[in-house]
């Protein structure tokens, strides 16, 4: 029997994922769980519950309890980790289990107190251990955090975005934007409702931005359905590329404008290991198409293309294979 088990989980806005130790990645699904109106129990979650999302079951209610990287409904969410927990199947162990939570840099004390709690609120117990998204996600990225070098994050997820400077496993410089894949597919929503009065949902949304991205191409366009909004009959549309741009670029503007005020800013003795260690892109946004070009442009560095795990990686004046 292991003497201390242990569990790392990022619960996100739009996925949670969990990871055991000695397990590696056990669980991703989507933050999402539908309840039974008549009885309150839960009638499912994960991706089971998402895929009820939006077509408005009568007796089921779907709620997504996060928001903007923290938690919005504290007992959908203590009821969506239990479910999880029960199918990564935390072993028990001699010594209380450790739990490592991943919660955005900007959260305050109440959003951070509140994450622990649903954590804490688990069987087995865990011991709790906070660590800040943009820490975890270098640490994914592949920098080597215990060396105590430099290193350039930006961390894209569903609510979040974090652009961070790093020193060893601390942070020097950080900003956390309240926008993300959500803000990007209301944003795509909006432009299609606004150019052809079609009624598009989350799911047509996502594929929009995750196949057309910021790539403006004259010709490309993208078939999707929806509901016609003046005769309220299903219709399918071409949507171009640039309308899909157009959307997005509030978005991609913000992100832009952090990363160059990030740069601006970095400590001179951080500086070099910034430049050689890279910028490297994690969390879903990292796909967007045509977003690592874009921050490559406005930090002055050639573009380098996606590695197969979504990273990209930008390195100033040097030229660098991708991944």
């Amino acid at each position: 029997m292991r003497l201390r088990a242990g569990v790392a989980i990022d619960l996100g806005t739009v996925n949670t994922l969990v990871c055991v130790i000695g397990r590696g990645l056990v669980l991703e699904e989507p933050s999402a769980i539908a309840v039974d109106r008549a009885t309150g129990k839960v009638a499912a979650v994960g991706l089971a519950a998402d895929a009820l999302a939006g077509k408005e079951p009568q007796d089921i209610e779907v709620v997504h309890p996060l928001r903007d990287g923290v938690i919005a409904d504290l007992d959908a969410a203590a009821a969506m980790l239990r479910a999880f927990l029960r199918r990564a199947r935390l072993r028990r162990s001699v010594l209380r289990p450790s739990a490592v939570v991943c919660v955005p840099g900007g959260a305050t004390w109440v959003e951070r107190r509140s994450l622990a709690a649903a954590v804490e609120a688990q069987r087995p117990r865990c011991a709790v251990r906070l660590i800040d998204e943009p820490v975890a996600a270098a640490a994914g990225a592949g920098f080597d955090l215990a060396a105590g070098s430099g290193a350039f994050i930006v961390d894209i997820g569903g609510g979040t975005t974090e652009v961070a400077v790093l020193a060893g496993g601390h942070v020097v410089r950080a900003r956390s934007l309240r926008l993300g894949g959500n803000v990007m597919d209301e944003a795509i929503v909006a432009a299609v409702k606004a150019e052809f009065g079609l009624l598009i949902g989350r799911n047509a949304a996502r594929s929009l931005k995750t196949t057309l991205g910021l790539t403006q191409g004259a010709t490309e366009s993208l078939e999707t359905v929806g509901i016609d909004a003046a005769r309220r009959t299903p219709r399918v549309e071409q949507v171009p590329a640039w309308l899909v741009a157009e959307a997005l670029e509030h978005s991609a503007a913000a992100i832009v404008d952090s990363v160059q005020e990030m740069l601006s800013d970095i400590p001179p003795n951080l500086a070099e290991d910034v430049v050689r260690g890279k910028i490297r892109i994690a969390g879903g946004g990292a796909l967007l198409p045509g977003l690592a070009s874009r921050i490559e442009v406005a930090a002055g560095v050639n573009p380098t293309g996606p590695s197969r795990d979504g990273r990209h990686r930008c390195n100033p004046g040097i030229p660098a294979p991708p991944g």
